[in-house]
């Protein structure tokens, strides 16, 4: 069956998460960045900032309390999320390669409105797309499969004609249980040729 509908992933398919380098622009040395990517970015609570059912102060109140000898660091870099995210010069081409080639683009994320907004000049594809899900507008995240289901629901898609990117394997299991085809993004050059190979064939 013909695929109609390419749904991309954002963080690490059309941006790069800065991770931990994100602490490195607040000028602290590298082990202290990598302490506060554990108790932040990689800890149990960044998952309410994706979700957004939490306000940004609350969030970040439960990444002191993991932390609470660093929460001068913590606020300090909570305040401002910009650098987090790093622009991928591929993304706005390999949009427009799929719109140009009839199909539609859109975007399934776990990505908070704050990240999204303080990146705002990294995130320039949006423009480029058709539409799309962010996970704070709906209270839920990937894996859970009601995310999927309001994708397809809200722009009528036929889940048996639509590829999903994303560069975690658990993301792109639900998935192909509700019927979607997945490439797992390892890198730019590896996933754009795997869906060039799906689209032709």
């Amino acid at each position: 069956m013909t695929i109609d509908t390419v749904i991309f992933d954002i963080g690490g398919v059309l941006v790069d998460f800065g991770r931990e380098h994100f602490f490195e622009q607040f000028g602290y040395p590298r082990e202290l960045c990598l302490r506060l990517y554990d108790c932040t970015i990689n800890g149990p609570h960044w998952k309410e900032f994706d979700r957004g059912v939490l306000s940004t102060e609350e969030v970040v109140d439960l990444f002191v309390s993991e932390a609470p000898e660093l929460e001068e660091e913590i606020r300090n870099s909570m305040r401002n999320v910009h650098g987090v995210v790093r622009k991928k010069n591929a993304a706005i081409p390999w949009i427009l390669k799929v719109k140009e080639s009839g199909r539609k683009a859109l975007y399934l994320s776990n990505y908070s409105r704050k990240v999204a907004g303080d990146n705002e000049d990294a995130m320039d594809f949006f423009p480029y797309m058709d539409g799309g899900l962010l996970s704070c507008d709906y209270r839920v995240i990937k894996p859970d499969p009601a995310f999927y289901r309001i994708l397809l629901e809200k722009y009528d898609l036929d889940p048996a004609r639509c590829v999903f990117l994303d560069d975690t394997e658990e993301n792109l299991k639900t998935a192909r249980t509700l019927g979607i085809r997945t490439i797992l993004v390892r890198d730019h050059a590896q996933a754009e040729a795997d869906l060039d190979k799906m689209l032709e064939e």
